[in-house]
């Protein structure tokens, strides 16, 4: 079922490994000439223009943007005992870790007198996406609210797409999430236009605009992302999700054929990548995906997504080997299922977040690990890192010098200046000292 790229003997330079590892990904660009005219809508229009629009591409248009307080509470009162459980325990383990993420302030002495203090301020007010579409992703809405919180976010308004089924509201079981995490303010408002109106608001409708956009969506929602990018803040550009697992002859061809259906029923895009040094493990896992594959609710999209050509099995010669293949790629989610697995995983660089062994797959990372599971995609792992707490806040270096301190690094001061031929940035410190 997977096509296998046999890179034994070859030579693993990053250049050449980005050229022949698979890679699916989606062409932003192709679309931004559609997605401009309804972000320029939005922002002359506000909200009747975003609803017009949902009414045009979802066949639905709720009586309002705004959810009522009175509709957020009863999808509580809806939620099945078992799946608010689930909720509360994710909630409860994201919120840790991200809580033990956020930075101290912290003052730098270069002498005396002389200070510089690092303070960490939060974003103001954040607009968070949670998408509709193929599947409900009140997990979404927990990845993305909790480290805002735990970063200080003072003002936070999650956009969602309204449903024809719920009566033009968003899903209850996203609304519920929405309320057990403190969340009042929520847009039944989806796509590139809730993009847009999150950017721009309306101030008739009581919209007041955000100053980031975090939040994953489908290649329109990245494209107005990438359009309002500059106006608001954004966390990224996600594409389509991507599992690659290393491992050796110890692993189990079950545990690492059921992680690759797992990701590849995301979205027919979904990248599903082994790594391997064993010929007969990797065959072995493809009779196992082959095998079980059919039985899951979602078979046709996995099918799609793992006969793809963004997926396939990678032979490698070594796991030394399968590292350097792993860096190259830079996977959205990378597993180690080899022999010492920690050390293996321990010389990753590039990864959007590391699942170790047998007993951490990817889906747990999805729900409750405690981890984030918004996670650069693409290779964007290289450069960048998932969403965290740090998302949130913006380092801010408070400069204090007494004049003593400033006389003692002045003449170094204008000395740079003049380098630069900028002499009132020289004159505007000596200024200071003509009457010493």
């Amino acid at each position: 079922m997977l096509q296998t790229i046999d890179m034994r003997d070859s030579k693993l330079t990053t250049s050449h490994l980005r050229r022949v590892l698979p890679r699916g990904g989606v062409d932003v660009n192709a679309v931004l000439g559609t997605v401009a005219p309804i972000v320029d809508k939005v922002r002359e229009a506000g909200a009747q223009a975003a609803l017009d629009y949902g009414e045009q591409f979802d066949g639905v248009r709720p009586a309002a943007v705004r959810v009522s307080e009175a509709e957020l509470e009863a999808s509580v009162e809806s939620l099945e005992p078992a799946v608010r459980e689930a909720i509360e325990e994710s909630i409860a383990r994201v919120r840790k870790v991200h809580r033990e993420q956020k930075p101290e302030s912290h003052t730098t002495s270069l002498g005396y007198g002389a200070t510089v203090t690092e303070v960490f301020s939060p974003v103001e007010r954040v607009g968070l996406y949670v998408p509709g579409g193929k599947a409900v992703y009140p997990s979404s809405v927990i990845m993305n609210t909790v480290p805002a919180q735990e970063a200080g976010v003072d003002s936070l308004v999650v956009a969602t797409p309204p449903q024809k089924e719920f009566g033009g509201q968003p899903h209850p079981v996203v609304l519920a999430t929405c309320h057990i995490l403190g969340i009042t303010e929520v847009w039944a408002v989806g796509g590139a236009q809730a993009v847009a109106l999150l950017a721009y608001g309306d101030d008739a409708q009581g919209l007041e605009p955000v100053d980031m956009v975090t939040g994953p969506g489908n290649i329109f929602v990245t494209a107005a992302k990438r359009l309002v990018n500059g106006v608001v803040g954004i966390d990224s550009e996600a594409g389509p999700t991507e599992i690659a697992i290393i491992a050796d002859d110890s692993a189990n061809p079950v545990y690492v054929a059921y992680d690759l259906i797992s990701q590849a029923e995301h979205d027919p895009m979904a990248a599903s990548v082994l790594i391997t040094d064993s010929e007969e493990f990797a065959a072995a896992v493809n009779k196992e995906v082959e095998a079980r594959y059919g039985v899951t609710e979602n078979k046709e999209r996995v099918a799609e997504a793992l006969t793809g050509k963004q997926s396939g099995i990678v032979l490698v010669d070594d796991v030394n080997a399968a590292i350097r293949v792993a860096d190259a790629y830079a996977a959205e989610h990378l597993e180690v299922h080899t022999r010492n697995a920690r050390t293996v995983a321990e010389r990753i660089r590039h990864a959007g977040a590391i699942f170790v062994g047998d007993y951490s797959p990817v889906p747990l990372g999805d729900y409750s690990a405690g981890s984030n599971h918004v996670l650069p995609t693409s290779g964007t792992a290289r450069f960048s890192s998932g969403l965290s707490t740090h998302t949130f806040l913006r380092p801010v270096n408070l400069i204090e010098y007494d004049k003593d301190a400033l006389e003692e690094i002045a003449q170094h001061v204008v000395n740079f200046a003049d380098a630069e031929h900028l002499p009132a940035h020289g004159e505007a410190i000596k200024a200071r000292f003509e009457d010493a």
